[in-house]
């Protein structure tokens, strides 16, 4: 094997090296099982800020012994005890006070609550608008109107709460086809929801400001109740 073919395939090692590369990688992937199996179901389920450092942790001390046969086996086990033993720690401070919970995994925010946005909670969430109306959306939601209390939970999921279809009321339609026909001028009497926070009011021809949040974009709002 000529040294350019040499250098691509093997980098700086021997041949004989990748029997040893296959050993230590099946080596750290049992130590990454048995890792996962004590951090328990809720550590691998719903991931939280640290148990993905915890994660992120694993991985890279996993890395370096597979390939380098300068980083011995022992001291990635020794970096995986630590880790490890930092989660188990973690996790029971975060049992014991709530403040120290808090400060690690955050709060739940409300975003949507009677059809309208919370739009002081909304800011606070590094979350766009086109991201926020796709989840939703995955929940057959056709417009806000339909939803009581939207909150997004520490884990990041988002958990909505429904109007019963007798009780929905006019909301922000946000089907892209819809919200894309927002209007600064009101061309016939109706009502409207304010592009912005959501909010609806029956609204004269002619510009209006929104009575929340002092925006001027609007789209005709709708009330068809959800299809599931």
């Amino acid at each position: 094997m000529n040294g350019f073919w040499k250098d691509i395939l093997l980098g700086h090692e021997e041949l004989k090296f990748l029997p040893e590369i296959l050993l230590r990688t099946l080596v750290m992937y049992i130590l990454i099982l048995v890792s996962l199996r004590l951090l328990g179901k809720r550590g691998v389920k719903q991931l939280s800020v640290f148990e993905l450092v915890v994660i992120i942790s694993l991985g890279s001390a996993a890395g370096d012994p597979m390939f380098y046969n300068e980083v011995g086996l022992l001291a990635a086990v020794a970096v995986f005890l630590v880790v490890i033993g930092a989660y188990r720690l973690t996790t029971y401070l975060v049992a014991k006070s709530d403040v120290f919970e808090k400060m690690v995994e955050g709060t739940c925010t409300e975003l949507i609550r009677n059809g309208c946005f919370s739009v002081r909670n909304f800011k606070k969430e590094p979350l766009a608008y086109d991201e926020f109306f796709s989840e939703l959306r995955q929940y057959s939601i056709s417009h806000l109107g339909q939803v009581e209390l939207a909150i997004i939970e520490t884990s990041g999921n988002i958990s909505v709460f429904y109007y019963p279809d007798d009780k929905v009321q006019y909301g922000l339609p946000i089907l892209p086809h819809l919200f894309a026909e927002k209007t600064a001028d009101i061309t016939k009497k109706g009502r409207y929801a304010c592009a912005f926070c959501g909010c609806t009011f029956v609204l004269d021809k002619g510009k209006h400001k929104c009575e929340v949040c002092k925006k001027d974009s609007w789209v005709t709002a709708i009330n068809t109740p959800r299809i599931t």
